[in-house]
This record gives C-alpha cells, structure tokens and sequence, in this order.
C-alpha cells in the first residue's frame, strides 16, 4: 500500500544550491518547488560589507534570523542593529529596505520568505558556487544595472540606488 504523505524534506549542513549574489553566498533549503509555492528558506552568508541594497518586494513578507554576526537593517521606517539572536520581519506591502555587514565578520541568516519565489530571483542573477565560497560583487555598469532591474521586476521587485536609504529621516529615540 502506497503512502499518501509526502516525506519530509532534509538537507544537510552543506547541501543546497548555493549562489553568488552581490558578493553574499546564499544557499537555497527549500524553494517554492518544494512547498507549491508556500513559502522558502534560505541560509545566508554575508561577508564583511556584504548586504543588497534598497530594494522592496510587495507581494513577499521576508523575515530574518540572525545566526551569528551582525547587520545594519535599514528601511524607511529607520534603521536597526540585528546581532545574534535577533529578528527582522519586513511585512509585504513594499517597504523598501536593505541591509549590510558593517563589521569584520562573516554574518550569517537565515531568512525566510513567504510565498516563495525570492529564491528563484537569486537562482536567475546569482553565480552558482560552494557553500562558503564567496565571489566579489559584480561590477554595476550601466548595462549590468539594467540587467538586474529587468530581472527584478520579472520577479515583482524593484531596485533603488545605493544612497537611497540615505536620505531617510531617522528616528528619534527618547
């Protein structure tokens, strides 16, 4: 008799696709082809300067989990520390955000989206490589930005300029 159930998914310390995006290795768990669409996970290495850039995803809520090390999050709500332990939720709705590695260490995430569908963004302009194999960030000429901006809206995101979190007015604390 056959079983019904679907088994469960493992994937072992190393074991995954893993892509060179931006200069971060992110290795893909499990996909939307894994979870018709549910949701996916992600684990992420972020290297010293490490870190997209402003983009939003309007239809993705993305969460992270800080594994070790630390980020600068930054959104136009503010900015925020994540270190170990902490985390991040960026609901859906478009909130443009970012984050980097301002620090000498290699930051680790793990970040979930849901539904999928972030992953396969990374599959399309990231460069396959080893789980802790980074490659340096590709150069962003003119063409290479129009690129990756096509890309990114094939697959519901926009892109900002680097500086555009920049000029946001950062909270005031009491």
């Amino acid at each position: 008799m056959e079983n019904p159930k679907k088994s469960p998914i493992t994937v072992g310390a190393t074991e995954g696709k893993a892509f060179s995006v931006v200069g971060d290795t992110y290795r893909i768990l499990v996909g939307g082809a894994e979870t018709n669409g549910a949701f996916a996970a992600i684990d992420m290495l972020i290297p010293p300067g490490g870190g997209p850039g402003p983009h939003e995803h309007s239809q993705i809520e993305e969460s992270f989990y800080v594994i070790d090390g630390e980020i600068e999050v930054k959104s136009e709500f503010g900015e925020y520390i994540a270190t170990k332990g902490s985390f991040v939720n960026i609901p859906k709705g478009g909130v443009v955000h970012g984050f980097k590695n301002k620090t000498d260490k290699i930051a680790h995430l793990l970040c979930i989206v849901v539904p999928s569908g972030l992953e396969t963004f990374f599959e399309e302009i990231g460069k396959p490589v080893g789980y802790d194999e980074f490659l340096p960030p590709p150069p962003m000429d003119p063409e290479s930005v129009k690129k990756l901006l096509a890309i990114a809206e094939k697959h519901g995101q926009k892109v900002y300029p680097p500086n555009y979190l920049d000029k946001i007015d950062k909270p005031e604390h009491s």
